[in-house]
């Protein structure tokens, strides 16, 4: 479980041997998000929502680095 940026005290990672479609989980405490990379979507759980603000503004920054690395990570995808 790589984690490749922490934002605010919110890990944001990408795991190998993951699954379609691209995406990173986003950890706070006790709360967690998987939230796919190209459309912003939230895929699974959810975070307080200051914290969501902060991963969907690192996101805009950072979509074509967080897809190499999903790939990367996962090339059989």
């Amino acid at each position: 479980m790589p984690t490749i940026d922490v934002v605010d005290e919110v890990k944001i990672n990408i795991y190998n041997g993951d699954h379609n479609p691209p995406h990173i989980h986003a950890c706070y405490e006790d709360h967690e998000i998987i939230l796919e990379i190209e459309s912003d979507n939230i895929y699974a759980g959810e975070i307080p929502n200051e914290k969501l603000k902060l991963v969907f503004d690192w996101l805009i920054g950072n979509t074509d680095w967080a897809l190499e690395v999903f790939h990367v990570l996962n090339p059989e995808l």
